[in-house]
């Protein structure tokens, strides 16, 4: 899994999950933010992703 290079608003994370499950990173944001509004750690989770999961390498033509 890797941040993704093309769907990227703050740092690729919800967009790396929606290419490596096959999903729209519109569809895994909206459920990104649901699941945030509940208690919980989620956006420590999100910080260590950006931090610990590589971007996606560079595509050359």
């Amino acid at each position: 899994m890797h941040r993704s290079r093309n769907h990227k608003i703050i740092a690729g994370v919800c967009g790396g999950i929606a290419e490596s499950l096959g999903w729209s990173p519109t569809v895994v944001r909206v459920l990104w933010l649901l699941l945030s509004l509940i208690p919980g750690p989620l956006w420590v989770v999100y910080v260590l992703m950006w931090i610990f999961i590589p971007k996606a390498p560079a595509v050359r033509y």
